[in-house]
């Protein structure tokens, strides 16, 4: 899996990316939360859950159900979050589903539950560029360090490129459009 944080970027980016209007503050907040949810399950082995376990590290909290679930859920806190049901349910459910996804992009674990409750078959992307973190306090060692520059490569520079590129779409839509709104 990469490191906890680095599952937050992907909403914080996107976030950043389509501006306050369209995804508030409070709502990036929620989705990067969403996007670090999955990880609980490794309470499970607190409670001697074998890690191949349905409900094991990767399963099921890792699976399209939960990230649609956690979108279903948030749904009831649109007013909170200050976005319409519909935005909620899209970005929560989207920043919890990018966890598995990175998690399927990582060179080490059994692989992610995607298809859970139909399946609990562990899967991985056909390109495993991201090298697994260490779980726990372990990350802050040598090892976690070479995590992180694999992290900074394959996730940050990405989701900041498409912030970025974002951010210049709606500025310049804004500056065709005379909507100085836009840049926001």
């Amino acid at each position: 899996m990469p490191t906890i944080f680095t599952h937050a970027v992907l909403p914080i980016a996107l976030g950043i990316g389509l501006g306050a209007r369209r995804i508030p503050r409070r709502l990036m907040a929620a989705g990067a939360v969403a996007a670090m949810l999955p990880d609980f399950d490794v309470l499970a082995f607190k409670l001697h859950i074998a890690y191949a376990d349905t409900f094991g590290h990767r399963g099921a909290t890792h699976s399209i159900a939960f990230a649609l679930l956690v979108g279903a859920a948030a749904m009831l806190l649109a007013r909170r979050l200050r976005a319409r049901p519909s935005v909620v349910f899209l970005f929560m459910a989207g920043s919890a589903f990018s966890h598995g996804v990175l998690d399927m992009l990582t060179n080490g674990g059994l692989g992610v539950a995607l298809a859970w409750p139909l399946s609990n078959e562990r899967l991985f992307l056909p390109w495993r560029l991201i090298e697994v973190s260490p779980i726990g306090m372990r990350f802050l060692s040598s090892r976690g360090w070479q995590v992180i520059q694999s992290e900074m490569l394959w996730v940050w520079l990405p989701a900041a490129c498409m912030a970025a590129a974002l951010v210049w779409i709606r500025a310049a839509g804004g500056a065709r459009a005379g909507d100085p709104a836009a840049r926001q």
